[in-house]
């Protein structure tokens, strides 16, 4: 930590001391977080009134509490408390001692911010004749005008407007709470999100960010979004199915940002990518791993089915909405995507009937393809899809382009060949496949029926381990 001269040592002694100028709140410390590596030592302390653009920001109490100032205060914390009371003497005479006036805490907020959040005429005028930064912004994006207009101090705001300061606009997320107090649980803190600049991620969806120095996952809706409802309607509903799932075979949600622009969501990373890379990469899969890796699936899809009180059904099941951990295991992603509308207990219907389904994913259901009712058996569809690729080697009807794919399915009623001959395939396994993809909803299996069978395919094999190749008969890799 950065040592305060004696001589500021004396100034601030003399100010703790009983000084004049009001108390102006509460200073207090806690345990620190690294805004900037040139403070990651500082104690943080709070300052009276926060940032108007800090999601945790107290109200201003009417009962002051007496503050307790901690010992050895280096120069920047010296001269924002003095802000923070609207000692002019005392922080005049910290500035000629050499204190930056540009000097910032933890959360990047310089004197300025503080004495423009108190309503300190003099100390700010005192700030601007030192040629303070007048349009500085902290970690929330706010500047000391856009404090002062917040907390309604409108001669500071007059006279920092006089000397230039941009009136930046305010930026009122749609999820915005009014008190602090109902700011929700998962949410995050913005400025401990790092974000590689220059890495443009398509719109909607999710790119590689840092968040306490662990890689997560990060969807945007940009600032741009908040003014259309749609955009906004589709953020709520994911994040709300997301924050209510807790699955190893379901992609981890880690929390969200909703009270400053952008908004974010945030999930676990994973390292190795997606099953449709995967599959690319590897061809057919070995008969052992094509088991686990469906019994993966089809736990994270039950797991999802049966959430109470509403099942959630996925609609867009593939495997490039499957993610490998750094284990090798498989977890469920992509789902929350799609609003839907109910239309009894167990059938539902796309809420817009302009959704685009993504034509390029064969693996749709021909009940979402054609927009009708449909139910959670339109999952189980999709997953017999991509079991058949894991044991094929390559999607549906191959080396047809996806679009071409999905109306052989879904509008001809064609099935792909089992190119292998049947006997090389366990009658179980193929049972399950053809089941999955049925034509009609209410003959394929539940997820928690799958599983049961793919146990039992699983459970004989391993029991069997030189009868599992001779029994596919096909040169896995």
């Amino acid at each position: 930590m950065e040592q305060a001269s004696p001589q500021l040592n004396r100034v601030v002694s003399r100010q703790l001391s009983g000084g004049s100028g009001r108390r102006s709140g509460r200073f207090t410390f806690q345990r620190n977080r690294s805004f900037d590596h040139r403070l990651s030592n500082v104690i943080r302390f709070s300052f009276g009134r926060q940032s108007s653009l800090d999601p945790n920001r107290r109200s201003s109490s009417p009962a002051r509490e007496e503050l307790t100032v901690p010992e050895n205060l280096d120069s920047t914390m010296q001269l924002l408390f003095l802000a923070s009371r609207g000692d002019f003497k005392g922080m005049e005479e910290l500035l000629r001692c050499g204190v930056d006036v540009n000097s910032i805490d933890l959360d990047g907020r310089t004197a300025l911010h503080i004495a423009a959040c108190e309503g300190h005429v003099n100390v700010v005028k005192l700030l601007l004749s030192w040629r303070v930064n007048v349009d500085a912004r902290d970690r929330w994006g706010s500047t000391a005008a856009a404090d002062a207009k917040c907390y309604g101090n409108v001669e500071v705001y007059n006279i920092l407007r006089a000397r230039g300061a941009k009136a930046p606009k305010t930026w009122r997320t749609p999820m915005a709470v009014s008190d602090s107090q109902e700011v929700p649980e998962y949410e995050l803190n913005p400025g401990e999100i790092q974000i590689r600049r220059g890495e443009e991620a398509l719109k909607g969806t999710y790119q590689v960010a840092k968040w306490n120095g662990t890689k997560v996952s990060v969807k945007i809706l940009d600032k741009e979004s908040h003014s259309d409802p749609d955009s906004v309607n589709s953020f709520k509903h994911e994040l709300n199915l997301l924050q209510k799932v807790r699955h190893p075979n379901v992609v981890q949600f880690v929390g969200a940002v909703t009270q400053n622009v952008p908004m974010m969501i945030v999930s676990e990373y994973q390292s190795n990518g997606d099953l449709g890379s995967y599959l690319q990469k590897k061809g057919r899969l070995q008969p052992h791993k094509v088991l686990r890796f469906a019994l993966e699936i089809a736990r994270g899809m039950n797991y999802l089915h049966q959430c109470k009180p509403e099942p959630i059904i996925h609609c867009d099941l593939k495997p490039k909405n499957i993610l490998l951990d750094c284990g090798g295991q498989l977890k469920v992603a992509g789902f929350g995507l799609m609003k839907l509308s109910k239309i009894s207990s167990d059938k539902s219907k796309l809420a817009d009937s302009k959704t685009k389904i993504n034509s390029l994913s064969l693996y749709v259901a021909p009940e979402i393809y054609k927009d009708e009712i449909f139910d959670m058996s339109v999952d189980a569809f999709s997953f017999g899809l991509i079991l058949y690729e894991m044991i094929e080697g390559a999607p549906a009807f191959h080396p047809k382009s996806p679009e071409e794919a999905s109306r052989l399915i879904c509008l001809k009623g064609m099935r792909p060949p089992l190119k292998n001959k049947s006997k090389s395939y366990p009658p179980e396994v193929k049972e399950l496949i053809e089941e999955c993809w049925d034509p009609e909803p209410i003959a394929r299996p539940t997820f928690s029926e799958i599983i049961v069978r793919l146990d039992r395919i699983y459970a004989a094999c391993s029991k069997q381990q030189g009868s599992w190749k001779e029994t596919f008969k096909l040169p896995w890799k």
